[in-house]
């Protein structure tokens, strides 16, 4: 695998330069600065080496769907919340069994979106004395395959989140209907915006929307321009995904 990678690596390195010029014409469009993006490289399948190189190539984000490998990857390269330089997002879908797991070993979270999941996460982050920084999860896109709450519930579910010291609700995320033409998916980025944007903070003190976490590989650049500060990238920074 390490000769294999010598080459990846430096195409690794040719893709994020890519991307992040991507990023910054994106900024110029709207007026805002590269330096309010946060780019996570998604590594679900991929294996630890990829994760050192893209860190050697200067990500210091990463993003996991599933909760085991980010246990398995973090014990390799740990995250802030374990004294390590990465941060480790958990972006994907998140049961209550597994909460233990993410207060451990996950520095932010952006799947949250039910109160039993974060009642649970409420009791692991107090007897772990850590706070949790949130992303609740919106369905903009209306796909019943998708999950988050609908976005007319969004409101209430964050004045529901006051009692809980130990989660930080720090934006909103959401996945936009896959579409060839990224602009189609415009409007549900600009939904999520809305959302954030039109939440009266008094309601509840413990929220500040102050991230957005939207845009994928195929449609970032539109996210940002309407908003986003986190993205996520698989295929885009790391080529085809690996098979299982």
């Amino acid at each position: 695998m390490a000769e294999q990678y010598v080459a990846d690596s430096v195409a690794l390195k040719e893709r994020l330069a890519r991307i992040q010029e991507r990023i910054a014409r994106a900024c110029r469009r709207v007026g805002r600065s590269p330096d309010e993006i946060t780019l996570i490289g998604v590594t679900k399948t991929f294996p630890i080496s990829v994760v050192q190189a893209a860190y050697e190539a200067g990500v210091r984000h990463f993003g996991e769907n599933r909760v085991q490998e980010l246990v398995a990857k973090a014990a390799v390269l740990p995250g802030q919340i374990e004294g390590g330089a990465i941060t480790w997002h958990m972006i994907g879908h998140l049961q209550r069994n597994k909460a233990k797991d993410v207060v451990a070993h996950a520095d932010w979270l952006h799947s949250l979106d039910n109160l039993r999941l974060a009642e649970t996460l409420e009791r692991r982050a107090t007897m772990a004395e850590r706070v949790l920084p949130c992303f609740v999860q919106v369905n903009v896109s209306g796909e019943t395959t998708k999950f988050g709450l609908e976005p007319d519930a969004v409101h209430a579910f964050l004045d529901a989140l006051a009692p809980f010291e130990h989660l930080e609700i720090v934006g909103l995320m959401t996945l936009a209907a896959p579409a060839e033409d990224p602009e189609a998916v415009r409007p549900q980025f600009r939904l999520l915006r809305q959302l954030a944007e039109t939440y009266n903070p008094r309601r509840n003190p413990r929220v500040r929307l102050r991230y957005l976490s939207m845009g994928m590989s195929g449609d970032f650049e539109v996210a940002i321009e309407e908003g986003a500060t986190h993205i996520r990238l698989g295929s885009a920074l790391f080529g085809p995904r690996l098979e299982k």
